[in-house]
């Protein structure tokens, strides 16, 4: 963003940003830690879209209360009532297999095209369900 206004406001050529060397120590870092209760609410979230997107009629998508529910975790955690926090977090897991157990028996029947695109949110789901740590759930369309 800074070497653009420069080019914009004819500080610099491009001729001269041939090479650049940036410091970037100072810049904002986006980082997120990623915890069990947002691991399995984004690959809900994620799994819904996409039935939404190719079609499929879900029985529950679960995305009021999945988003509630995430929030009562947040809260619980930061108000260190870690037992509360616990049995919201078993919540979200069973939100999340519900989903991939209905997304599984609705794609079953359907054509290869489908499946293919299932094929890799599913199988990092089931991943993040035994709460093996995934550090990221990919985005797509």
């Amino acid at each position: 963003m800074t070497i653009q206004v420069a080019v914009q406001l004819g500080v610099v050529t491009p001729k001269e940003l041939a090479k650049v060397i940036s410091d970037t120590t100072v810049m904002e870092k986006n980082v997120r830690f990623p915890t069990d209760s947002s691991l399995f609410n984004k690959a809900r979230e994620k799994l819904v879209k996409l039935a939404r997107k190719t079609g499929i009629k879900l029985r529950q998508s679960y995305t009021r209360i999945g988003l509630y529910m995430k929030r009562k975790v947040d809260n619980y955690a930061h108000a260190k009532q870690y037992k509360r926090m616990a049995r919201s977090v078993k919540t979200l897991k069973t939100y999340l297999g519900r989903v991939v157990r209905d997304v599984e028996r609705a794609v079953a029947g359907a054509n290869t095209a489908i499946q293919a695109q299932f094929s890799s949110l599913l199988s990092l789901s089931k991943k993040i369900r035994p709460s093996a740590k995934i550090y990221s759930v990919p985005t797509r369309g």
